[in-house]
């Protein structure tokens, strides 16, 4: 059976990349979360476990007893690889290909759709064999940032305007997404998402029938 096309969908936080997966969703393809998968796998995946700990040591995971007894040591390890980027590095070393062997299983489970999409917030341009990716092709949800602030303060008033604009320069930039972008979604005041969606997901079914 062929394979099915396999789209990227990124973007900064508060762009609104998980409304338009939702709109992808609602229209029977399947979505899969690289970010969150990502957590899933740090706390239930032996291999990556085992791993982990031999990049960051014992403390990677919680050693008291209790609840959260072996569990993934999110803050802590944060902590570490904040100011080092070769921790960083090795530590993205281990976490990337059981990420990457994930997604080629669950590709793999939908071998009966045209395509389907993976979201990410880190995304390489579509066919980059230094990342090892299969990408077809990379769809980029951009928004102004002042709207994007604004949507983000809504869903979580605990933050303020500083830590949100903190946050997106810290993140890759617009234009560094516009270089690997196939497809741009405006997801601004100005324009309605789901007819691009739509648009994209047509053209989509056409190219997966060639």
């Amino acid at each position: 059976m062929k394979t099915p096309l396999q789209i990227g969908v990124t973007g900064g936080i508060g762009s609104g990349k998980s409304i338009v997966c939702k709109v992808f969703r609602a229209l029977s393809i399947p979505v899969y979360e690289a970010d969150e998968r990502a957590k899933w796998l740090t706390e239930h995946d032996p291999i990556l476990k085992a791993d982990i700990r031999r990049v960051l040591g014992p403390n990677a995971y919680d050693q008291t007893d209790g609840p959260t007894s072996g569990r993934y040591n999110r803050s802590w390890v944060a902590s570490q690889v904040f100011a080092n980027p070769e921790l960083l590095a090795a530590l993205n070393a281990v976490i990337h290909p059981r990420v990457f062997a994930d997604t080629a299983a669950w590709v793999n489970q939908h071998l009966d759709k045209p395509y389907v999409i993976k979201e990410a917030a880190i995304m390489k341009r579509a066919g980059d064999p230094t990342a090892g990716n299969l990408l077809d092709k990379v769809i980029v949800v951009q928004a102004p940032v002042v709207l994007r602030i604004e949507r983000i303060r809504k869903r979580d008033p605990q933050r303020s305007e500083v830590e949100i604009q903190n946050i997106i320069d810290r993140q890759v930039s617009d234009e560094e997404r516009f270089l690997i972008a196939d497809y741009v979604i405006e997801n601004s005041e100005s324009q309605l998402v789901i007819p691009q969606v739509i648009r994209l997901h047509e053209f989509f079914l056409q190219q997966a029938a060639i």
